[in-house]
C-alpha cells in the first residue's frame, strides 16, 4: 500500500494585507489565517490518486510546521478527506526561512516513511515556490515542479509540467516529491459532516526534541536569509492616449511611437 504526505501551511486570510513587520524583519502574521490555497490542489490531487485507485494508497497525511494556531489549516485538511495530521510546533521554529522549513519538514518525512510527497506550487504569503525542492534535497527523492496533470502506473508516476515555453511529459520513480499547479484539479469543498468530524481525526503534535531535529539548522540560528530592507518599485512614466480623429494619422502617430522604441 501506499501512503501519501501532503505539506500544508498557514497562511493570512487572502483579506489581509500581507506585509513585513520592519522590526522583525518577518512577515506580519497578525489577522485572520487559513489553510494555503494552493495547497488544497495537492490534498484534491492525493485523493483523486486514492479514489481513482490509481495508487493502492493507504492514507493521505497532512503535515505542517507552524504556530499553534496552525492546527486550524490541518483540521482544514482533514476535512477535505487527509486520513489523519502532524503538527511540528515549538518555540525554536519562529523565524524560520525556506532552507531551515524544509529541513524541519524533511525530518518529519522520513518520520512517516511515504512513498510521495505533495505541495502546493507555493504558498499564498512567502511564495518562494522552492519548499517542495528544499524536502527532495534533504530527502535523496526526486522533485517535480508544476506538475498539473498526474498518472500513476505501479511505481512510476507521469507528469505533466507546465513550463514557459509550453509543457514537459516526465517520469519519475516513487518515492518522490510533486509540487502540483493549481491547474491540476478543482479542489472540493469539505461537506458539513467532514468538518464537524475533523477535530476527531488523528492529531499528532510534535516538539523539535519529539523529532530529533537539530535545533540549530531551524529558527534564527538555522535560517540562512534574512531580509533586510525593501522599498517602493520605479514610478511608471504616463501613458500615452493617442485620439482616433484621423485613422491614417493614427496609424502614423502609433508605428512612429513603436519605432521609437526600437518594437519595430
Amino acid at each position: 500500500m501506499t501512503k501519501i504526505v501532503v505539506l500544508v501551511k498557514e497562511v493570512p486570510d487572502a483579506a489581509v494585507q500581507k506585509q513585513v513587520d520592519t522590526s522583525t524583519g518577518l512577515l506580519d502574521r497578525s489577522g485572520e489565517k487559513t489553510l494555503n490555497p494552493f495547497d488544497t490542489h495537492a490534498i484534491e490531487a492525493a485523493l483523486q490518486l486514492k479514489e481513482s485507485g490509481a495508487l493502492p494508497v493507504d492514507e493521505v497525511v497532512a503535515v505542517t510546521v507552524g504556530p499553534d494556531s496552525a492546527v486550524k489549516a490541518l483540521q482544514k485538511a482533514v476535512s477535505l478527506g487527509a486520513d489523519r495530521s502532524v503538527h511540528l510546533t515549538d518555540p525554536g521554529l519562529a523565524a524560520s526561512d525556506v532552507v531551515a522549513t524544509g529541513y524541519a519538514l524533511a525530518e518529519i518525512v522520513k518520520r512517516e516513511n511515504p512513498d510521495l510527497v505533495l505541495a502546493g506550487q507555493q504558498s499564498d504569503d512567502g511564495q518562494s515556490y522552492a519548499v517542495g525542492a528544499v524536502v527532495a534535497e534533504h530527502l535523496g527523492w526526486p522533485a517535480l515542479t508544476q506538475v498539473i496533470k498526474l498518472e500513476a502506473d505501479g511505481t512510476t508516476l507521469t507528469c505533466e509540467r507546465q513550463a514557459e515555453y509550453g509543457y514537459d511529459t516526465v517520469k519519475v520513480q516513487l518515492p518522490a516529491v510533486i509540487s502540483v499547479g493549481d491547474a491540476i484539479n478543482e479542489p472540493r469543498y469539505p461537506s458539513l459532516k467532514a468538518i464537524m468530524g475533523a477535530k476527531k481525526k488523528p492529531l499528532e503534535s510534535l516538539s523539535l526534541a519529539d523529532a530529533g531535529i537539530d535545533a540549530s539548522k531551524v529558527g534564527e540560528e538555522g535560517r540562512k536569509a534574512v531580509w533586510q530592507a525593501a522599498k517602493e518599485p520605479p514610478a511608471k512614466a504616463p501613458g500615452e492616449i493617442i485620439e482616433d480623429e484621423d485613422t491614417a494619422q493614427t496609424v502614423e502617430k502609433i508605428v512612429t511611437w513603436l519605432d521609437d522604441r526600437k518594437l519595430i
